[in-house]
Formats: structure tokens, sequence, C-alpha cells
């Protein structure tokens, strides 16, 4: 007989979301975990950056003298900040071990549980781990008749540069430093280069530089979304070195040389106090020895999988270790889903088309569906409304009207929603309703006479709506600067992903 019904290796987002839905079912369960409880999302990505980039707004609006006060002198701390950070992390790991020591024996007419086991698993076969345990003597071996892996990703390194931890960083390692560098190169301008460069130039203690290898930051998502968030890092004083290659990074003399070519071929070597490396992840697949148990890898080094399963049917992958979309979101409803596989309780598939996202940049940015880059890329004829937040009653009270809400929508009579993004303060909160809609696969009218709160930035996507309908209060004929009202075709479009 098996130790557990389910062995969950890694204890992250993904993996803690998989033991849950586990015990719903009554199923006895353990959780490997060689490091920290919750994992990357929890203690050097997600809550411990948007913490930082929280604490990082906070300070600038204090500073702000355009709101009819002055706070004067407004000091900050590196090591203060890195307190409340970790504060943040402690209050979520304290909740996810008291639910572990809570579920970790049966409880009357609830036959599941949760061990936790602190260690590093790898597999022996197909039904058996090794766990080499954390603490001395506390090596063992687990068998159960499912398993979900579940270890996450991590920076990715380049070959040609060595990352100390201390003057050439990763993510992992922001934390750690004592005190706000003189200055600072980010590797890197995708979402989390362009998250770092802007929490630091927001305390405005850091002379920031960003190596942008393309054109423009953020090159995945539309021109005018790129525009603005690269506007606002420039004018908080973050150089932005378009279309560079970088030739080398080294420490010298306590400080990084780096050196980049421009495009035109000219070579500059700049130094500074600190760099962070940001270049992607790579997944956790090494060491777990998956060959044993006959789980097949992606070129990559990535689990390749088929809607959670592996190709082994009791071996199950979920969150960052996939090929799939790395956010903790997905991760977490990975897990479950593959939960409710295998215990028979689902036979439907994931549907990642309506997954929504958000960039904490400065303005922030929230995104659903498809940009107009891609659905040009795909040749798919589609409608497009833009409304400025200069005429938003909410971002006019917050005195920050730069951004805009963006909704496309099919090129039919229907109008259902092809995709959103929200370019500005509170642009999260307009993600909900429209994410519901696309699941649905309603049309856009039905958001046209909502009954919204007001003032709220919300209102932009209903006003939207109604510009799409032609019933708009404010004309794009009149503000054309602030609205845009567009239709978009092609000679031979792709109707197959438009019927209905």
């Amino acid at each position: 007989m098996a130790d557990y019904d389910l062995c969950v290796i890694g204890g992250g987002p993904a993996g803690f979301a998989a033991a849950m839905r586990a015990w719903d079912f009554g199923k006895r369960v353990c959780i490997v975990e060689k490091s920290e409880l919750g994992g990357t999302g929890v203690h050097n990505g997600a809550l411990s950056s948007k913490t930082m980039w929280e604490l990082s707004r906070d300070y600038r609006i204090a500073r702000r003298r355009d709101r009819g006060y002055d706070a004067g002198n407004v000091a900050v701390d590196f090591r203060q900040v890195a307190h409340c950070v970790d504060v943040a992390v402690d209050e979520k790991v304290t909740q996810m071990r008291r639910q572990l020591e809570a579920l970790s024996e049966p409880r009357p007419n609830r036959p599941g549980s949760v061990t936790w086991i602190a260690g590093t698993a790898r597999f022996l076969d197909p039904h058996r781990v090794a766990v080499e345990g954390n603490e001395p003597g506390s090596d063992r071996t687990v068998s159960a008749k499912h398993f979900v892996i579940a270890t996450g990703s991590r920076p990715r390194i380049l070959p040609n540069i060595d990352v100390d931890g201390h003057y050439i960083m990763t993510s992992d390692h922001v934390m750690t430093m004592g005190r706000f560098p003189r200055s600072l190169v980010i590797l890197g301008a995708g979402v989390v280069g362009c998250e770092f460069a802007t929490i630091f130039a927001n305390y405005g203690q850091t002379k920031v530089y960003l190596i942008d290898r393309g054109g423009r930051i953020l090159p995945f998502e539309d021109e005018d979304v790129s525009r603005v968030c690269s506007m606002n890092l420039e004018l908080k004083g973050v150089t932005i070195h378009h279309r560079a290659n970088l030739v080398g990074m080294e420490v010298v003399d306590e400080q990084v040389a780096y050196t980049i070519e421009h495009h035109t071929g000219a070579r500059e070597t700049i130094r500074v106090d600190h760099a962070i490396i940001s270049v992607g992840r790579v997944p956790n697949s090494d060491g777990l020895d998956l060959h044993n148990a006959g789980v097949e890898l992606a070129p990559n080094g990535y689990i390749a999988d088929k809607d959670t399963r592996t190709n082994v049917p009791h071996i199950y992958a979920v969150g960052d270790i996939t090929q799939d979309v790395a956010l903790v979101s997905i991760g977490e409803i990975e897990g479950r889903h593959a939960v409710e596989k295998m215990f028979g309780e689902s036979t439907k598939t994931l549907d990642y088309e309506n997954i929504s996202s958000i960039y904490f940049l400065d303005p922030e940015v929230a995104a659903i569906g498809l940009n107009e880059k891609q659905a040009q890329e795909l040749r798919i004829p589609y409608r497009v409304a833009v409304y400025g937040y200069r005429l938003n009653n909410r971002a006019i009270a917050m005195r920050a009207t730069g951004g805009f809400v963006k909704l496309l929508t099919t090129d039919c009579e229907d109008l259902r929603i092809l995709g959103m993004r929200a370019c500005g303060v509170h642009a999260s909160t307009t993600i909900e309703a429209v994410s519901l809609m696309m699941k649905a696969g309603h049309s856009v009218r039905e958001l046209a006479e909502l009954f919204h709160p007001h003032p709220a930035v919300t209102e932009a996507v209903q006003d939207c709506v109604r510009m799409l309908l032609g019933t708009s209060i404010y004309k794009p004929e009149v503000f054309t600067s602030d609205l845009r009202l567009s239709r978009i075709e092609f000679e031979e479009p792709r109707v197959d992903e438009l019927k209905g």
C-alpha cells in the first residue's frame, strides 16, 4: 500500500493549491518542499516584489507637491523597506503553515490529511521518490498513487556573466542589499525588468539604467502601452538603452562595469553599483531524476504535459515547470484542475483564452486576451475603442490622468470581446467583468448599461462599449487626442476564429 494518495513535489502556490484540493476529496497528501514554503510566488516573486512596488508608489505619492500639501523631508531607508516586505511575506507563510498544521491529521468525518516534508525529492521509479531531508537523519522514501510536480522555475543565468548575488544579481537577490544603490543597471526590458526599474525609480535614490535589446520596452505589448510606460520611466530619470546589445559585464573595483553596443555600432562602457539580470526563467526540472519515472521533458527542460497530465498517466505537472503561462493564479488553477482530473471530478480541459495579468509599472497595466499586435499578426478583423483617462472622473479626482482603457471586439454584429488593455491607476479593477464576458462568450453589448459606482475607473470600460455602439457620451470626433474608434480589416482574414 502506498504511503499517500498524492505526493506533491513543490510547496509554492501551484503545489499548495493542488494539495488543498486533494484534501477536499479526503485524500492522504504529502508536500515535499526543499526550500521555503510558498516558493518563488511568495518569497522572490509576486508577493515580495509587488509589496515593494506598493511601498515605492506610496513613497512617491508622499513626495508629490501638486496635491495641496507638502510633506517636507520624507526619508526612506532600504533596510526598513526590506523589513516591511519580510513582514508581508511572513504573514502569508504563517497562513500556509497554520493550515498545514490544522490539516496534518484526519478529522471526524473528514479522512483527508496533509503532511509537509522538508527536503529534496527525486524519483526512484514511477511510484516512489527518495527525499533527502533538510535535517540530519531525516532522509526517507515516499510512495504515492499519484504525483503532482510543481517545482517552479528560477531566473535564467547567462553563461558569460558571473552572477555573484551581491554586485551582479537576479531577482532572487534584490532584497539582500543593505542600502539603496547609487546606480543600478537592469538587463532585460520585459515585465520583471521594467517592474524593478519602476520600483527603484519611484524611490528616487538610485540612477537606473535599463538595457533594451529591442526598439522599445515590453515588445510583446502594443506600442501605446509601451510608450506610456517608457515615457514615465524616463521622466523619473531612468536611462533606457534602446536597441543595445550587452557586450560584457564584470565586477571591477567593487563596481559593475558593463559594455553595450548601440545600433550604430558604437560601444559604451558604464560603471554602476549593482546589476540585475532579468532575461527570463528556466524550469526546476533538473535533479528530479524524471527519467526514473519515465516522464518526458521538452527540449528546453520544461515538463511536457497535456492539460496538466504528463505522458505517465498518474503523474501531473503544474505551474512554472510546464510551458504554460507562468502566473501564480494560473499555477493555482492548474494545481486544482490536475487534482480534479486525477480523482475523476473533471472532464473539461483548461481554457487559457481569458487569462488576465497585471504589470506593476507606472502606471500599472492590466491585460486580458489579445492586444492589437497579436490580432494583426493573426490577421483577425477587429474593432477597437480607446478611452483616455483624462475623461474619467475617478482619474481626474486622483490627479492621475495618464493612461487609457482599450477594448478589442470581433468585427461582427455580436461584438464579442477579443481582449482588453488598461494602462493607468486602478487598471486591475477593470478586468473582472471583461474576463467573465469572454469566458461566457457574451456580446460586449451587455456592458453598455450596467450601473457602475461613480466615480470609478471601470466606467471607462463602459464608455469604450458605448463608443463601439455609437452611443458614447463623449464623442471621438471631438476629443480626438483622448478617444479612438477604429475598425481593422484584412483582405483574407482568419474568419475561422470568429465564427458565430
